[in-house]
């Protein structure tokens, strides 16, 4: 099962951020706009996520709700028909919410550099430090820690919960 390390982080303004996570990733970004909705289940978390271009993909993660750097298990799988699986899986696990954001891209090695500006919370920044065969939980943390730093983050707000938990705890969750 793929695993990576994840830390997020309340920032700014997105348009503050990208010129450093440019500079450090050498390349990018690719922007994408995500529409995430989070069904009802027992373990972890599950979404569909729907992009702009008509695909789709079915999400299943799990990490524990702490700011600090955090292991996430996660399955990815293909959805060629979001739409009537959404309302097979709103039918048969209840909806939770929905999350819309525009997500600029990076790459920096192992990590994927996440700018992110979400519908209704703001600007925020996530790391995911995907990790290779046999790196531990600690040295995926010792990654994410010092990116954190080279891009001017490393006393930013950390943020433990989901998108969508900020949402609901806000009140302004959509379904």
């Amino acid at each position: 099962m793929p695993r990576n390390i994840e830390i997020k982080a309340r920032i700014a303004a997105v348009e503050s951020l990208l010129p450093r996570a440019a500079r450090i990733a050498g390349a990018g970004p690719e922007i994408i706009d995500q529409d995430d909705t989070f069904f009802d289940v027992p373990h972890g978390r599950l979404k569909l996520r729907e992009f702009a271009d008509g695909s789709a993909e079915l999400i299943h993660y799990d990490r524990p709700d702490t700011g600090a750097a955090k292991a996430s298990d996660y399955v990815r799988v293909a959805a060629p028909d979001p739409a009537a699986l959404r309302e097979a899986l709103a039918r048969g696990c209840g909806l939770r919410g929905r999350v819309r954001k525009r997500r600029w891209l990076f790459i920096a090695g192992q990590t994927r550099i996440h700018v992110d500006r979400v519908d209704g919370l703001g600007d925020f920044m996530e790391l995911e430090v995907v990790l290779h065969d046999g790196q531990t939980d600690a040295e995926g943390a010792a990654v994410a820690e010092a990116l954190m730093a080279e891009l001017g983050l490393a006393d930013a707000e950390r943020i433990a919960p989901a998108y969508l938990d900020l949402l609901i705890a806000a009140g302004s969750a959509r379904r």
